[in-house]
Order: C-alpha cells, then sequence, then structure tokens
C-alpha cells in the first residue's frame, strides 16, 4: 500500500533529510576529531569519503524508498518478495527505537540546559560546570522528566504527519539553525585571539593523519548521513515518482558538510581566545562552552542560543528515527498514524528510563565497564549501523530488480545514467568492503 503522504516539495525534503543528518555528533565531536586527527587535511579526506562513500549510500537508500512509495519494511517486501529481505526494515526500526531511547536522553539534558539558560540560572560565577553537570544528569526526576518533555515535542510534530509536522518543522528548525550558527560564528570571529582557535582546527597537517583518523573519516562519511537505519527509505518513499534523487542527496551531503565546518568555526576561536582546553562530546556543551559563555559579555544571550542551535538539530534527528517506526504501522492513516506517534514514542521513552538514569541511580549497572547509556550507544555505533549499511548496500547492488533500478536512474543525469554502471559495481564490491572495515575498526579488531 502506498503511503497518502507527501512532501509539499523537493525543499521540505532536503531540509527534513539534512535535519535527520545533521545531529549532535556533526557539532560536538567532529569538529574535534577535525583539529586532532590533521585538522585541514583530515577536513579534506572527510569531504572525499562523503561525496565518495556516504553519497552512493545515501542514494541506494532513497532509491528503495522513491521506487516504491512505501516505508521500509513494505519497501524491502515489494522489491523483494518472497525473501526474508523485509528483516533490514526490522532492523532499522530496532536500530532508530534503540538510537533514539538514549538519544532522547541527551536531548532531554539540552532541554533542561536551554531552559535554565532562558531563565538566567545557568550561568554563574564561579560555579564548578563539571560537578553541576554531574548533579544533573545523576538527579533522577530531572533525567527522566527532562527526557520525557524531549519525546514529548518529538511525538507531538511526527503525529501531525509529514506535511503539517516533520516538513513544517524542519522548514522552521533547519533556517534556524544555519542562522543561529551564523551569530555564533560572527561573535566568535571578533574575539581578541580567535586565530589561534582558527588555525588549530583547520591547519592542514598530514603528519597526524593516522590510520585511525582514516578509518574514523571512512565510518562518519556514512554516518554523518543517517543512513543504515533505512531512515532515509522511509523519508524518501513521501518523494513524488518524477522528483530526482541526484541534486537532493547532494544537498544534503553539502548541508552537513557545512554543518561540520560552522560548528568548528564557532567553537574553535571561542575556546582558544579564552585560554579553554578543545573537549568533545557531553563536555564540550554542558561543561566547557558554559564556561566559555559566563566570561563574555552577554554570555547568558549566546549560551541560550548555543543550545537552541544544539536542540533544533537533535528534535530533526529524532523525528526521522520515530518516524521510520510509526510509519511501519500507520499505513497512511491519519488517525493510526497519532496512536501510533503516541504508543511507540511512549515504549521508546520507557526503554530510554534505564540510560537516563545511567548516571546516578542506575550507575552501578555496569558490564565490562559500560553502564546501559554507553552498551545501547555501542549497540548502535558498532553494530546495528554498520550491519544495516553493509546489507543495504548489498541488497541495491545485487537484489535490486534490474530494470526499475534502471527505470528510477534513468530520470537522473546523463553523466549520471551513464555511471550506473560504476555505481552498481560500487555498491557490489567497494562499500561492503569498506563498511566492514569500520566495523572492525569499531569492535577494536584491527591492529592499528
Amino acid at each position: 500500500m502506498k503511503s497518502g503522504e507527501q512532501w509539499t516539495s523537493k525543499l521540505g525534503f532536503i531540509l527534513a533529510s539534512a535535519g535527520s543528518a545533521i545531529g549532535l555528533g556533526a557539532i560536538w565531536k567532529f569538529p574535534n576529531v577535525v583539529a586532532t586527527s590533521g585538522g585541514g587535511a583530515f577536513f579534506l579526506v572527510f569531504i572525499l569519503f562523503t561525496f565518495g562513500i556516504g553519497l552512493p549510500l545515501l542514494l541506494a537508500e532513497f532509491l528503495i524508498g522513491r521506487s516504491t512509495g512505501q516505508e521500509a519494511v513494505s519497501a524491502y517486501r515489494n522489491l523483494a518478495p518472497n525473501s526474508r529481505w523485509h528483516w533490514v526494515g526490522y532492523l532499522g526500526m530496532a536500530t532508530c527505537s534503540i538510537l533514539l531511547s538514549f538519544y532522547s536522553v541527551v536531548g532531554g539534558w539540552i532541554v533542561l540546559y536551554f531552559m535554565r539558560a532562558v531563565t538566567g540560572s545557568l550561568l554563574t560565577a564561579g560555579r564548578d560546570y563539571g560537578a553541576f553537570f554531574d548533579q544533573t544528569s545523576a538527579n533522577p526526576w530531572e533525567a527522566v522528566l527532562s527526557q520525557g518533555a524531549f519525546m514529548l515535542l518529538t511525538i507531538v510534530v511526527v503525529a501531525r504527519g509529514v506535511k503539517q509536522g516533520i516538513e513544517k518543522a524542519s522548514r522552521i528548525l533547519m533556517p534556524g539553525l544555519f542562522l543561529l550558527f551564523v551569530v555564533l560564528i560572527i561573535r566568535a570571529l571578533t574575539l581578541p585571539g580567535m586565530s589561534e582557535g582558527l588555525v588549530y582546527f583547520l591547519k592542514p597537517d598530514f603528519g597526524r593523519l593516522s590510520s585511525e583518523a582514516l578509518l574514523y573519516a571512512l565510518g562518519q562519511s556514512f554516518f554523518c548521513l543517517s543512513v543504515g537505519g533505512s531512515c532515509m527509505v522511509t523519508y524518501s518513499s513521501y518523494l513524488q515518482k518524477h522528483e530526482p534523487l541526484g541534486k537532493p542527496a547532494l544537498s544534503v551531503v553539502g548541508l552537513n558538510v557545512m554543518t561540520s565546518f560552522m560548528a568548528g568555526i564557532a567553537i574553535f576561536p571561542a575556546l582558544f581566545a579564552l585560554g579553554m582546553k578543545p573537549v568533545e562530546g557531553p563536555g564540550l556543551l554542558f561543561v566547557t562552552l558554559p564556561a566559555v559563555f559566563e566570561q563574555l559579555p552577554y554570555g547568558s544571550l549566546f549560551i541560550t542560543v548555543f543550545l537552541a542551535l544544539f536542540l533544533f538539530a537533535t528534535l530533526t534527528s529524532a523525528f526521522s528515527l520515530l518516524e521510520i517506526v510509526v510509519a511501519a504501522f500507520a499505513h497512511g492513516d491519519g488517525a493510526r498514524r497519532i496512536k501510533m506517534c503516541w504508543l511507540f514514542g511512549t515504549l521508546i521513552f520507557m526503554l530510554g528510563i534505564p540510560s537516563a538514569l545511567s548516571f546516578g541511580v542506575g550507575s552501578d549497572f555496569v558490564w565490562l565497564g559500560r553502564n546501559v547509556f554507553a552498551w545501547a550507544d555501542f549497540a548502535v555505533t558498532n553494530v546495528m549501523l554498520p550491519l544495516g549499511v553493509l546489507l543495504i548496500s548489498v541488497f541495491v547492488g545485487f537484489r535490486f530488480p534490474r530494470e526499475r533500478l534502471q527505470a528510477e536512474w534513468a530520470g537522473e543525469s546523463a553523466w549520471a545514467r551513464k555511471g550506473l554502471a560504476l555505481y552498481v559495481f560500487m555498491l557490489r564490491f567497494v562499500l561492503p568492503v569498506i563498511v566492514v572495515l569500520v566495523f572492525l575498526h569499531g569492535m577494536n579488531w584491527l591492529p592499528i
């Protein structure tokens, strides 16, 4: 059954897809990896990998979705009837559910900090922001309630549908995200001593471009585009059949690369101008940046802007993670969509409670050095996403009906049509090898 939902325009699809791809990793982790792994040299390699590896994989998901006009499970079943390939759709649903369960915990922290920034209670002279974050994340009531608030925002938007919910929100949040970035970049570049941060972030140093850094860049080239969980299969199923895929895919890749670049330009000059040490992950957002903005004029305003930016990026990713599950059960029925949103949104919220409690009352539940939150992150990032990417690459390379693939490709540009044989060859023999290398690296099974 074809979905009754459709994007109102190609721009709406691009913004929603870019919003799905642009997450916390692009803002709080990737810039620091760039800076510590060769600066401009690493960034150049990442760009080449993203367009050469991530783009073909993104197109693979787009092809599956647009060709069938169906959500992930039904799409694989449509293209490969009487087979077990539809389990790739179920794998994507499981991956996105687990990812959203702990992603919403971080989203909850951002909601909590954003509210404190708005009320002016976040920045306090002399505050130990590390201890303050530990106290916040360890408080069971704050952790669970803020996670619930983030999930509530996600459910409300997705329940309104593709046009009135996800697309409308993305049309506001994505331009807002880039506007906030511009504001922060202008502020960062007007700080005395900011040039040292720019040099640290962008100066090419091929001597620091290690084999481990190259493997990380390989993994990021497709993880940063939200492929592997079949989210993009579901999103592209809402495209009209005549819409080309090449230009939207290039736009999504370009917006993601630009976001990572803008994050580094916004963060590093401010850090170096105030003598702060670069860090990544929660330590950057919840510890280092509050300490930075506390020392700046109008610091409360700018930390509020930065937290709004992070909240926008987190929400737009969360929409796609919930949408893949809801779409599989809504069957294009608006009333059923609302019920499924509340049902699965609540179930995912409950699934995430152990992760929310991992830093407080649940901190003693540790196995092999990881708490529940860390295990959920490890399972998704190191096992489920690489497996999903591998299966999607093999599916389009070997199982996608050739006639249908040629028909789907016929609407692309002339140079793209000529490159179909090369594209299929990459999906069959090149990209699977790369994904396996990334998987082995993530499991620490490579001797490097």
